[in-house]
């Protein structure tokens, strides 16, 4: 018999590159996976040692529980709060941008109205709110302006820095040749201001859920808003942090989503 005959057969290996990726995401995530179930396990612990009473600190597994018996209720809320969300990001999305390139077009406009938008920032939202609702109804509108509101404006001051932030050489070769604004900003400048536009777009995408589950606090018939207000009133804390966990994982997908489309687009952000 040959040698070759002869040899024991192992079986296959994975590939080294598949080893290390699987090393790094362990690196990565098992960190803050291992303290998220640690302090889990110390918070059903402290309420069970203490016996901390169910309206006033519901252990994890409480909120699982209801999390699973409600699921039903709570995608029926979800869906009415992603119905005041989309529309009204898309609107912050538009005048945001659009504001944007009108500030960096003209700086007499970007000197008079810069301020402005900085000042707006101070005026809470919850002062403003109910104001819609009262000169809008409790229709969709007002809660998409609340929305728009909360999120516009890293979108607008983005945009404004992002174009500004194209490389001058470049741009004085353009001007020299001649090329027009409106040349510049679509041969060289928005080009160069995507990866900052997207960056004010995943900052206000986080605050449109907190926007939506606000406006429709002050007035709303269904969405999550709706029902963490409902059981405030029941004294089910259980149900209210099931509607924050729900909240915060509507948020980080919608952030997901972004940060996909953010890499077909700036396809070239990678490359450096």
């Amino acid at each position: 018999m040959s040698e070759e005959a002869s040899a024991p057969i192992t079986p296959p290996t994975r590939p080294l590159s598949v080893q290390v990726t699987w090393r790094i995401r362990l690196a990565e995530y098992g960190p803050p996976t291992l303290l998220v179930v640690g302090l889990l396990l110390l918070w059903e612990g402290l309420v069970w040692f203490w016996a901390v009473p169910v309206w006033l600190l519901p252990p994890p597994s409480r909120i699982v529980t209801t999390l699973l018996s409600s699921l039903p209720v709570l995608v029926e809320h979800t869906l009415a709060t992603l119905t005041v969300t989309i529309p009204g990001f898309a609107l912050a999305l538009v005048t945001g941008f659009g504001l944007g390139v009108a500030l960096d077009a003209s700086p007499l406009l970007r000197r008079a109205l810069y301020p402005l938008l900085v000042t707006s920032q101070t005026v809470p939202i919850v002062a403003i709110a109910p104001l819609l609702v009262v000169g809008f109804g409790f229709g969709l509108l007002p809660k998409m302006l609340v929305v728009a509101l909360i999120t516009f404006f890293p979108i607008v001051v983005n945009t404004i820095d992002g174009l500004q932030s194209a490389d001058r050489d470049q741009r004085r070769l353009l001007e020299a040749m001649g090329a027009t604004y409106w040349q510049l900003l679509r041969l060289l400048r928005l080009r160069a201001a995507l990866p900052m536009i997207f960056t004010g777009i995943k900052v206000a995408i986080t605050y449109s859920v907190i926007g939506a589950v606000l406006a429709e606090w002050i007035g709303a018939s269904a969405g999550l808003g709706v029902y963490i207000a409902r059981s405030l009133r029941a004294f089910r804390t259980d149900q209210v942090f099931v509607a924050a966990l729900v909240t915060s994982l509507l948020t980080v997908a919608l952030f997901s989503l972004v940060s996909l489309l953010e890499r077909w687009i700036v396809f070239w952000k990678g490359e450096h």
